[in-house]
């Protein structure tokens, strides 16, 4: 069972910063990325940022430039801080990974999520 734990999310100003953080735990092994994605009211999930075991990393557009995602493989934690928060920021922000994880006594890859965390921006 994989767990992913989300935190660090909140009400915040326009103009200010979040640092969000996952925690990765449970019988998995050869993470092959983490990331985050968010999803706004009415409309669809999207990818914010994702981050690959080489340490490559993706951004969206909307966030290029103000966001940075970090991992700690040892630790099985991935980080994103966010800059100059704007109100379109405003979601839900969900952790994920893609991993070997044991499920039905074989390792199978597979891709894991939090239960998300609130992040709004107010004007």
């Amino acid at each position: 069972q994989v767990q992913l734990v989300e935190s660090g999310g909140g009400l915040v100003q326009a103009g200010g910063s979040l640092r969000l953080s996952c925690v990765a735990s449970g019988s998995m092994r050869a993470i092959n990325e983490m990331g985050w994605y968010r999803q706004a009211p009415g409309k669809r999930r999207e990818l914010v940022a994702r981050v690959v075991s080489d340490g490559g990393t993706v951004y969206a557009d909307s966030v290029k430039g103000r966001s940075t995602i970090s991992r700690d493989s040892n630790n099985n934690t991935v980080h994103l801080q966010m800059n100059s928060l704007q109100p379109e920021d405003t979601g839900v922000y969900y952790c994920f990974c893609n991993s070997y994880a044991l499920r039905d006594s074989a390792w199978r890859r597979g891709d894991y999520w939090g239960q998300g965390i609130q992040v709004t921006v107010s004007s």
